[in-house]
């Protein structure tokens, strides 16, 4: 297998993994990014970017990640295709397989792999991908104001996006599959009291309806068996989001969701050395200028952690 030594070794693309690569490229650490599985990230199947600061005009998703691309190999960075296949955080330095072809060792790592929205396996659902079904409504939610949309999910998430909704839209079905939701008490009250959000209870999401974007969507009850077409412009997933962490797991302390655990206020992990950004740490906001502001940390945090190792060494 052939072996190669890097200073920094970025796992994973998308604004938190490029942020990152820009900050440590321009301390001089010649960073070695791999992009992953989705190069680009979350950003790359999102049309209309319209709530990143500085583009008054909104900007096209995939053409902000070749711009933070090109921005990241302006200073150096050395980006590569090729995802991390095996990581071993157990001795120093740190290690990475990508493609179980090459081995990297590096001084730091920063993960920034991200995490993928968890969807129903509906056929429309890719196929209305940006025409209608969405996983973010604060991401989407602007381009259907003034119409009425569907939201799918039963906890939290599905909560907060249906309440969000609701300032936009004039009215929002929330489909619940079974006679009760998993969120918190207080997200449940905020839907059962808002006029605009009607709960179909016991309902299964059958088919994603239009030609060639969202008409409307077919749902079933599940205790009746009775089918009914709703009219709406957007389809909403909130069934949760999945960290991209698998290969992490028991090296970096995770939640029980498969997050990444950092220290409060910064983004070193239990591995010295170790850093961690993105949706792949963090469950609750999931934007694109939060994973880029994390990012940024992750690139102080290494370059701190490498400028004292050196500190350390000179005086040994």
């Amino acid at each position: 297998m052939k072996t190669e030594n890097v200073k920094v070794l970025i796992i994973g693309s998308g604004p938190a993994g490029y942020t990152a690569a820009i900050y440590v490229a321009r301390a001089g650490l010649s960073p070695v990014l791999y992009t992953g599985g989705q190069p680009g990230g979350q950003l790359t199947i999102t049309s209309d970017v319209e709530n990143f600061p500085g583009y008054p005009q909104g900007i096209d998703g995939p053409q902000m990640m070749m711009d933070l691309q090109a921005q990241a190999e302006r200073f150096g960075t050395s980006i590569r295709s090729g995802l991390v296949t095996k990581a071993n955080f157990s001795g120093y330095p740190l290690k990475a397989i990508v493609d179980d072809e090459i081995e990297i060792t590096a001084e730091a790592v920063i993960v920034a792999t991200g995490a993928s929205a968890k969807y129903l396996g509906l056929s429309g659902e890719q196929k209305f991908a940006n025409k209608g079904v969405s996983a973010c409504a604060v991401c989407d939610g602007f381009f259907f104001r003034g119409q009425e949309v569907a939201v799918v999910g039963a906890g939290d998430s599905a909560a907060e996006e249906a309440t969000y909704l609701s300032k936009l839209c004039p009215k929002v079905y929330l489909i619940v599959r079974r006679d009760e939701m998993r969120a918190s008490r207080i997200m449940q009250q905020r839907v059962l009291n808002n006029p605009k959000i009607e709960i179909l209870w016991n309902t299964e999401t059958e088919e994603i309806l239009g030609e060639t974007e969202v008409t409307g969507v077919r749902v079933r009850n599940n205790k009746t068996g009775a089918k009914r077409d709703i009219p709406v412009k957007g389809f909403f997933v909130a069934i949760g989001h999945q960290p991209n962490t698998q290969i992490f797991e028991g090296q970096l302390d995770m939640d029980e969701a498969g997050y990444i655990l950092v220290n409060p206020g910064s983004t070193r992990t239990n591995v010295e050395g170790v850093f961690a950004v993105g949706d792949a740490a963090d469950k609750v906001y999931r934007q694109a200028v939060t994973a880029a502001g994390t990012g940024c940390m992750g690139a102080l945090d290494a370059e701190r952690f490498l400028a004292a190792r050196e500190l350390e060494h000179a005086h040994a």
